[in-house]
């Protein structure tokens, strides 16, 4: 064969027959394999003694090098840190913290042992006031950075009277495979101890790995017995033997639960299987119930699957009526193992009780819900209102929206179910009359440009913009200012020690 060709084979990464590449037989195939070899890797840029000098967004805080803005994770403003660059362009860069010099005198205690592994709850270092104090300018900043327009004076935050045990709903996940922290990993190692990570283990998901759990021991979003109910599973089919779920092999019987808890003191727990073993089933539910009988609603839902979704399955009821009552002030919520519902159900009572003011309701006005999930906004604003019409894409949360809509005897509300850029057409407005007060709480993507052009057209008087992205809420005021003017801003916080924020808009029509 001649040398040319071989070496077209190599360069073109083909091996036809013939070709010497798997021999090494080629004088050019030394060379070659040397020089990828000794082909240097790109070191890393590590910048030293730097001090944070401000919060950015999305839980990262910002530092400024010769000019270049610098966004760094898991530190807050007055750190001093030693870091190492990541992503790397002319005006700024991302980088993580090597090592802290000096700590902020903002900082904290952080009040869980997990924190820093388990990856929820970010900002426990920081004080709960200056929690506050960022997610307001991080507010501020989407707005008039990103939104670039004429804005009034922003009310002050609503923060939370209640920092732990807020939430109403906890996934959980079971994994045969446990996430080991550096730290304990190095003690192990150092030690001589083996490092196991094999056998059965509840938690949450490790950062940015789909099949390693962090285990927890407590976890401070939801009040007990939700610690002690998945302790309980886990410990019941470690003694029986029964498999934990592991995700890269698809092997495995226990997989997720999902706990609900209501104001109302109502409980759910659903736990998911990954196939229907009925002696097992029967054995661990009714340990569960023995353990825990204040467990209104025992669930199970049986799923084969790759990922974890339940919206494709059927969750059935082991035990009561497999849902629970959620109460908002004096209006009652039905809410199912699938139903979208607030998960801080205090906070969501002041974030509608906002919107509802937004509103300015006086009982002669049309009102349209948009991305209405479970209808709750528009029940909550609905004693004010002279008709509601709901539109959301999910046909069982529509569903929902009409049982709770039955539940609290309200007869002047529709819902529909359907994208709504397809569903608010000319002919819907004309059937269902156009609306005097628009409340749009979309997805974190923020509203389609087809539904904001058509918000446009449609031009009803008030639109209360209800968003849990500030930065896609500014991108779309920015296409409102067409013909709307932003009247009044108010934050809501609605998930204490975490970098999320939800925020209030009204707009009025300009005149």
């Amino acid at each position: 064969m001649q040398s040319g060709t071989c070496t077209k084979a190599i360069f073109n990464g083909r091996k036809g027959s013939g070709c010497c590449l798997a021999n090494f037989c080629h004088p050019l195939i030394p060379f070659i394999i040397t020089f990828a070899a000794v082909k240097k890797k790109k070191q890393p840029i590590i910048l030293q003694d730097i001090t944070v000098q401000d919060y950015a967004a999305e839980g990262k805080s910002l530092a400024k090098v010769d000019g270049k803005v610098i966004f760094i994770e898991n530190t807050v403003p007055g750190d001093v840190v030693d870091i190492q660059l990541g992503k790397n362009k002319k005006d700024w860069a991302e980088a993580w913290p090597l090592r802290f010099k000096t700590y902020s005198q903002e900082r904290v205690d952080p009040f869980c042992r997990h924190f820093g592994v388990c990856g929820g709850c970010q900002w426990q270092m920081l004080p709960y006031e200056k929690q506050l104090l960022y997610k307001q300018k991080q507010v501020s900043d989407n707005l008039s950075r990103i939104g670039k327009i004429a804005l009034p004076a922003m009310l002050p935050i609503v923060g939370a009277d209640e920092t732990r045990h807020y939430r109403n709903k906890v996934e959980y996940t079971f994994s045969s495979k446990r996430f080991i922290p550096m730290e304990e990993f190095k003690q192990l190692k150092a030690a001589g101890l083996p490092v196991i990570q094999d056998g059965g283990f509840a938690g949450f998901h490790a950062k940015g790995m789909f099949d390693k759990i962090v285990e927890i021991d407590t976890c401070h979003l939801q009040h007990e017995p939700t610690n002690q109910i998945r302790k309980a599973i886990a410990a019941f089919c470690l003694e029986n033997n029964y498999p934990f779920y592991d995700a890269k092999t698809h092997e495995g019987w226990l997989r997720n639960m999902m706990v609900r808890i209501a104001t109302t003191g109502e409980w759910m727990v659903n736990i998911m299987l990954g196939n229907d073993n009925r002696k097992m089933r029967e054995a661990l539910l009714d340990k569960v119930l023995e353990l825990f009988p204040q467990i209104t609603s025992l669930l199970y839902t049986i799923n084969p699957k790759f990922n974890d979704s339940i919206y494709d399955l059927t969750p059935v009821a082991y035990h009561g009526k497999g849902y629970i009552i959620e109460q908002l002030e004096d209006f009652q919520f039905k809410i199912s193992p699938k139903s979208f519902f607030q998960t801080n159900t205090k906070q969501a009572e002041k974030l509608y009780s906002i919107t509802r003011d937004f509103a300015e309701l006086d009982g002669t006005q049309n009102v349209y819900d948009l991305y209405c999930g479970t209808g709750s906004i528009g029940i909550f604003v609905s004693k004010q209102a002279k008709k509601i019409v709901g539109v959301e894409a999910i046909a069982e949360a529509i569903a929902d929206a009409k049982e709770n809509a039955a539940l609290n005897n309200i007869n002047h509300a529709s819902f529909f179910a359907g994208d709504v850029i397809d569903v608010c057409n000319d002919g819907f407005f004309a059937a269902h009359e156009k609306p005097d007060v628009v409340i749009t709480d979309p997805p974190r993507a923020g509203m389609h440009e087809k539904l904001v052009k058509k918000l446009i057209e449609i031009a009803a008087p008030t639109v209360v913009y209800v968003s849990c992205n500030p930065a896609t809420q500014a991108r779309d005021l920015a296409l409102l200012d067409e013909k709307y003017t932003v009247e009044k801003i108010q934050p809501v916080d609605m998930f204490p020690h975490t970098h999320h924020i939800e925020n209030v808009v009204q707009l009025k029509l300009k005149k």
